[in-house]
């Protein structure tokens, strides 16, 4: 018999290595397993990096996300500044070369033309134009209790040095021509020892409101109480011994008014009269011209530097203009209660 022939001795197969055949082939099966072997190892680190993407990419969008969401809460901030800048307070800042009054003035028409106290005049027409008048009551400690009473204005001391709005700003109160102190409210209080009081009309802007080129404002003697804006600011006239006597009439009230071109001294204000009571107007003139008495028709010619009077009884109460008809300024306001 013919010897066998021993077969060629195999070593065992390893994870990832083919084992060898008698052919030098891999086997099917280890191949396969050695394949299968090597993706698994490579798939593992592949999940892993996907892993790694899908963590970054999230992190990439919240951190997009919250930059989009800070962005829109910039432009959100921005817009709210932007609205405020236009619908907040007035500004105050303005272009170089401008005052400030030029800058914040849209109200009326600005006028070259300054007060007693330095303050340029804001013209607006008198059809709608603010008013004041003022009660000067006499305080236990000394001194008065002012009270104002406007028409079409408000006061606004959270808006003081901005803009001039129609209808808004603060009151100026002037003791003997001087001012004395500003008024924010319908309430002020004003030291004793002056004679006359003046109150003015002031826009945000500390430009002075006017009505044909003169400041709206009105002035009262200081008296012995609010009902007697004619007495003497030193208090009540001492009395003497009563004597029997007939009635009288009611005491009369005497306006002098001087007419110098278009200025009126003193500046045109409201006369405060009881019913029933007599007043004379005493104006001087360097024109000739009519004064007229609005309600009372009643006329008086003027003469050039000549003083005239008027006397008449104010039995109607109401508002009533006195004007010059020629020159068309008022002079003064009657008020008759």
């Amino acid at each position: 018999m013919t010897p066998r022939r021993p077969e060629p001795a195999t070593e065992p197969a390893t994870s990832g290595t083919a084992a060898t055949h008698p052919a030098g082939r891999p086997g099917a099966a280890d191949g396969t397993v050695a394949r299968l072997a090597g993706a698994e190892g490579h798939a593992a680190p592949t999940r892993a990096g996907a892993a790694g993407t899908a963590t970054g990419a999230a992190r990439s969008w919240g951190a997009g996300r919250r930059s989009r969401a800070g962005a829109a809460l910039f432009a959100v901030a921005l817009g709210a500044a932007l609205v405020a800048g236009c619908g907040g307070r007035p500004t105050t800042h303005h272009k170089p070369g401008t005052s400030h009054q030029e800058a914040t003035g849209g109200a009326g028409t600005l006028l070259d033309a300054r007060d007693s106290t330095g303050h340029r005049l804001r013209e607006v027409p008198g059809k709608g134009a603010p008013t004041v008048r003022a009660e000067a009551r006499p305080d236990s400690e000394g001194g008065w209790n002012v009270h104002l009473l406007v028409e079409r204005f408000r006061f606004t001391p959270e808006s003081t040095g901005g803009a001039a709005l129609p209808g808004r700003g603060h009151a100026r109160l002037l003791l003997d021509g001087r001012e004395t102190a500003r008024a924010y409210g319908p309430w002020s209080h004003v030291p004793a020892g002056a004679r006359t009081l003046t109150v003015r009309l002031y826009a945000d802007d500390h430009t002075a409101w006017a009505v044909a080129g003169r400041p709206v404002e009105t002035t009262l003697r200081l008296g012995t109480g609010a009902s007697d804006p004619g007495a003497s600011a030193t208090g009540p006239a001492p009395t003497t011994p009563a004597t029997p006597a007939t009635p009288s009439p009611p005491s009369g009230r005497t306006v002098t008014i001087t007419v110098t071109g278009t200025s009126v001294q003193p500046p045109p204000s409201r006369v405060e009269v009881k019913k029933g009571e007599r007043v004379t107007l005493q104006v001087t003139s360097d024109r000739a011209d009519t004064l007229h008495v609005h309600g009372y028709d009643r006329e008086l010619r003027l003469s050039p530097g000549t003083t005239a009077t008027l006397t008449l009884t104010a039995d109607r109460t109401g508002l009533f203009e006195v004007e010059t008809h020629t020159s068309a300024l008022v002079l003064t306001q009657l008020v008759v209660r």
